[in-house]
């Protein structure tokens, strides 16, 4: 068998875990966590972690890897990655990459063009305007700066925007300046399979899941990490509501109310950018459907080695 990594993507709360997890037992391999936020130790129920004991059970790269005070771009995730799948490869023919960081996937199946470092002032005094200002603030200051990216570039995503006008800022070019286009090509298979579900399931399970979150603790871990809330890997949903929250913006089921929309929002914009690739395989989040759809690219699957 050729060497093969089998990512599985998709929105939040599709049920990617669940179904990378059985895979990898399945393929007795290990799991690359394709997950911008989940690579933070210091976060946990807001970011949807596997539990320990999946965490125990199969070893899982970049997940508790990293610190809130490390800067992580989507071509350090490129070289993290390719390193971790090649160990893999050394042990197993199959790997399993799992997440809805969309940058990433893309970064290691094709390659990320290298951006110069951004000054440290800047980012974090764009961090601290966003937090006060808001998204028609950073747009604004998009539209002002950088034409490029405003016409281009994804502008109603908050991260990807603060991105730009930091590059913009530090380097005087545009993001859009440094992709080149250019493709790297692999030595190695890939399968790239989306899990998808009919709009108001999903909703239903975004909403379930901030219930879950909030009943589990979240708004306890939120707290203990004010201090740092100023750091860029802070400012995601789920953390970002709960500090204004704190601040006296919102009211605690406010906050609630604007996670749900906001995890909400985030999953259309997960879909819009998957829907662009016409490689990846769209499939319902069911182990039989997978199952087959694996039997039919890798053979015959027998019954005894089947975990779903």
């Amino acid at each position: 068998m050729n060497k093969t990594c089998i990512i599985i993507a998709g929105p939040t709360a599709v049920g990617k875990t669940s179904i990378a997890l059985a895979i990898a037992r399945h393929f007795s391999t290990e799991i690359i966590s394709a997950d911008s936020r989940q690579c933070f130790k210091e976060l946990n129920i807001g970011v949807a972690k596997p539990t320990a004991a999946e965490l125990e059970g199969i070893h899982h790269y970049f997940i508790n890897s990293h610190s809130i005070h490390d800067d992580i771009s989507a071509a350090d995730f490129e070289r993290y990655a390719l390193n971790a799948v090649e160990g893999i490869f050394l042990k197993n023919d199959i790997a399993v990459m799992v997440g809805g960081t969309g940058l990433y996937i893309k970064a290691f199946c094709e390659g990320m063009d290298e951006i110069p470092a951004v000054d440290s002032l800047i980012r974090n005094s764009i961090i601290t305007d966003y937090n006060n200002k808001g998204i028609d603030w950073l747009r604004e200051q998009i539209k002002n700066n950088d034409l490029d990216y405003f016409s281009k570039g994804e502008i109603e995503n908050p991260q990807r925007m603060m991105r730009a006008l930091e590059v913009k800022l530090s380097t005087g070019k545009s993001i859009i300046s440094f992709r080149s286009g250019k493709k790297e090509k692999r030595d190695f298979n890939i399968i790239t399979i989306a899990l998808e579900l009919p709009r108001d399931i999903l909703y239903q399970r975004i909403n379930a899941r901030v219930d879950d979150m909030m009943k589990a603790g979240l708004l306890e871990e939120a707290r203990s990490l004010i201090p740092f809330k100023h750091l860029n890997a802070l400012q995601t949903v789920g953390y970002r509501e709960l500090f204004d929250h704190f601040d006296g913006k919102y009211s605690l089921e406010r906050a609630v109310e604007l996670i749900k929309q906001n995890s909400r929002n985030y999953a259309k914009r997960q879909l819009t950018w998957f829907k662009k690739d016409p490689s990846i395989n769209w499939l319902a989040p069911g182990m039989n459907i997978m199952l087959k759809y694996l039997g039919d690219k890798f053979g015959n699957l027998s019954a005894d080695r089947q975990v779903w």
